[in-house]
């Protein structure tokens, strides 16, 4: 099966296409409906009717985009038409869904005539928070986008003339930096005059190249002064010059941008340009050159071009979700020059950050990605780009003008990161709180990694440090660690971690003493202790207990129940505590604190009591609404009278014999914990009243089940094992965790170090 065949098959079964339309709001009740519809829609109309404004306000105007094309320039197949457009168009929607949660309605006019596409798409402004004109062929699409503009108060932004500029910007900046250029000196040769060509080259001026140092060849040769250049908009290109041809203009080029066909830049072409050249082919599927073709011939050379196999991808995927959030999200009259050089900036910023483990995961088998010749600008899967574009969108809009509402950028970080999910934001969350303390006391926290060595370990190090609120202390040989970091492309990573080589540091002498007197009548002898010191595991506890770290995490590369022992022989619980372990859990956008999953195997029913009360002090901390606590059973409210439920119905009872601040119910099981519909039609007496948050398991067996089969079957985001009880933040990893799970166990230890210096 072809290539062709199976993108047939994808887009034919059922649900036909790539999008569809999803209810917001409840509507399970006749009181829904009659709020949704008839009579309870008349007052969002009459509000509405008032001031028209307020159609951002009660509708989904203010999230809602119109991808609209004529399908007269679809990428790679021409004028097709509009019927044969709109799976290109469900595409676009797909993408301004996936990377920025944005509601698109695709639209496919009938219009060639430019005069009746632009009524088609002003009738529609009541509709819409912003529309993107798409794959529509130039000279027409300027007349269509600038009159549009014109007549409509929401932003009207062709992708394919700015998206294609904006990434190709962040790129140019950024090889411009690499080669230690000045942009005002540059000379830069276009190929192509249609729409992608000559945004790129209105937003080059605007960064600052100079307008004499600007060349653009359309497919009759260089636009010079004296010829008919076809069209007003490339009439802006003419120049006084010589030079006649492509090859004319390519003599001592410093940069090359191309929008426009496969093969046309030779390497007689780019021999004859300047050191260090830069050369965008651009041009899809088919590049004006292919890299290997540049390398060839030369080896100064940056490349980059719109296709996914080669390094340097211009994508407008980078570009036109973010810039959309940001503007919609203040309800932007217009997308302006000062919002697409914002764009451009963030772009070309973020690409210099160190690039996180979820990006080199989605590019398997690829190297290391670093800021450098092959790396001009971030992936499109780079989840920062959101938080970094659309907020600089919405700065710009508001401080020139554009915005018809203010924002608090900081607070709208925050807001938009519920996008990325909400382990993202609890994570978000500790970080200011974190930078909050290293902003008073002057001091970051450092977290101590016992397994250095491991790839996972090296990996989740270099991003921490590299977002800078935490510093990172690895167990083990500084020599073999900075080799195998070098190996894995984190360079340099030794000289921003500390790394502790048990056997050799000046702490193993004294920990072997303070070991002995900790544990000598427990058991250890002065040789056991000596022992003791040789284990990572027991060395780390031993750093942690003395205060040279903040913080210690564990295991990852043994059984859990090994890793767990040091921390209870070194620390112990805190008094009147139970050692137990939680899972932090997210499925659906949705968080969820289990427990006990890792520690007890049955617990009594004073231990689930205890256990439950710590779970919902810890779930205080991380849970962005009420706890609703349910102690789970296979019966409910005493439906079976098992000698194991009534462990649960023995813990419920002491749980009700205290003075609790959050909502608990139980003995219950799993289906009317998190069913509120169930709670109502049978269980009219429950307490919850909604969906359990916090779910208490009645045995280890069940928890670690359970929490492992929605890891593995479900899309579930999982923060954990997180330990409760010990006198110091100190957790185990997981054998299977991933990086994004370590650099959340960091994050959470960090966290937990600055709340117990509170205490």
């Amino acid at each position: 099966m072809n290539f062709e065949e199976k993108a047939l098959i994808y887009h034919e079964a059922e649900p036909r296409g790539k999008i569809g339309t999803k209810i917001t709001k409840p509507v399970a009740t006749q009181e829904d409906l009659s709020i949704a519809y008839s009579p309870g829609v008349a007052g969002p109309c009459r509000k509405i009717a008032e001031n028209q404004e307020d159609s951002f306000r009660y509708t989904g105007r203010a999230n809602l985009v119109g991808v609209i094309s004529n399908g007269s320039a679809v990428l790679g197949l021409g004028n097709i038409g509009p019927y044969a457009s709109k799976p290109v168009m469900e595409g676009k929607a797909m993408l301004f869904k996936r990377f920025a949660n944005i509601d698109v309605f695709d639209i496919e006019v009938a219009a060639n005539d430019p005069d009746e596409f632009i009524a088609a798409v002003k009738a529609l402004e009541p509709t819409f928070g912003g529309i993107n004109l798409e794959d529509i062929k130039a000279p027409e699409c300027f007349y269509i986008e600038e009159t549009l503009r014109e007549r409509m108060d929401i932003p009207v932004f062709h992708d394919d003339q700015h998206g294609t500029a904006i990434i190709a910007g962040a790129a140019f900046l950024n090889a411009i930096e690499i080669t230690e250029r000045q942009i005002e000196d540059m000379k830069v040769v276009f190929s192509g005059g249609g729409a992608a060509a000559i945004a790129c080259a209105n937003l080059f001026l605007k960064l600052g190249v100079k307008a004499d140092n600007l060349l653009m060849c359309d497919s009759k040769g260089v636009l010079y002064e004296g010829r008919d250049p076809g069209n007003p908009y490339k009439a802006n290109f003419v120049r006084q010059t010589e030079a006649r041809t492509l090859s004319d203009a390519m003599v001592d080029a410093d940069a090359f941008v191309g929008v426009s066909v496969g093969g046309i830049l030779s390497q007689d072409m780019v021999k004859s340009m300047a050191k260090n050249p830069i050369i965008f082919a651009l041009a899809n599927p088919d590049p004006e050159i292919c890299p290997p073709d540049v390398y060839a011939i030369r080896d100064d050379a940056i490349v980059a071009t719109g296709r996914s196999d080669y390094p340097n991808q211009v994508n407008n995927v980078l570009g036109f979700p973010f810039i959309f959030r940001g503007a919609l999200d203040v309800h932007a009259r217009t997308i302006n020059d000062e919002m697409k050089l914002a764009a451009v900036r963030a772009i070309a910023d973020l690409a210099k950050k160190d690039v996180p483990e979820v990006v080199m995961a989605a590019y398997q088998g690829s190297h290391r990605y670093s800021f450098g010749r092959d790396y001009l600008i971030p992936k499109p899967v780079d989840p920062r780009v959101l938080l970094h574009v659309a907020p600089a969108v919405a700065k710009a809009a508001m401080d020139s003008g554009a915005a018809r509402r203010s924002i608090n950028i900081e607070e709208y970080r925050d807001k938009i990161e519920r996008i990325l999910g909400p382990t993202k934001r609890i994570i978000r969350r500790m970080r200011h709180e974190i930078q909050d303390e290293i902003r008073q006391t002057k001091r970051k926290p450092n977290i101590l990694l016992t397994h250095g060595h491991d790839p996972r370990v090296l990996a989740a190090a270099a991003e921490v440090v590299g977002e800078g609120d935490i510093d990172i202390t690895l167990l083990g040989s500084q020599s073999s660690i900075d080799t195998k970091a070098n190996e894995l492309g984190f360079k340099d990573l030794c000289a921003k971690v500390r790394v502790i080589n048990p056997l050799k540091s000046e702490y193993f002498a004294k920990f072997v003493d303070d070991f002995f007197q900790l544990r000598q009548r427990k058991g250890v002898s002065r040789s056991l202790s000596e022992e003791a010191m040789r284990n990572i595991n027991y060395f780390g506890a031993m750093l942690l207990r003395g205060g040279v770290v903040d913080g210690m995490l564990n295991g990852l590369v043994e059984p859990y129940a090994p890793s767990v022992r040091p921390i209870l022989e070194v620390f112990g619980t805190k008094p009147g505590r139970i050692l137990a372990g939680v899972q932090l859990m997210v499925i659906d956008q949705k968080t969820y604190i289990l427990a006990d999953c890792t520690i007890n195997v049955e617990p009594s029913s004073e231990q689930l009591a205890q256990i439950a009360k710590e779970t919902a002090a810890f779930a205080r901390h991380y849970l962005d609404e009420p706890i609703r606590l349910a102690m789970l059973s296979f019966s409910s409210f005493g439906s079976n009278r098992h000698s194991k439920t009534a462990v649960v119905r023995k813990a419920c009872d002491l749980m009700n014999d205290s003075h609790l601040d959050f909502v608990f119910d139980g003995d219950i099981q799993a289906d009317v914990a998190l069913n509120k519909d169930l709670q109502t039609k049978e269980f009219p007496f429950a307490l919850l009243k909604g969906q359990a948050n916090v779910l208490i398991f009645p045995d280890l067996m069940s928890a670690n089940i359970s929490y492992k089969l929605l890891g593995n079957l479900s899309e579930a985001v999982m923060t954990g094992p997180i330990l409760l009880g010990p006198t110091a933040p100190a957790h185990v990893l997981e054998r299977g965790a991933r990086v994004e799970e370590i650099v959340n166990m960091i994050y959470l230890t960090a966290h937990q170090a600055k709340r117990k210096r509170e205490k």
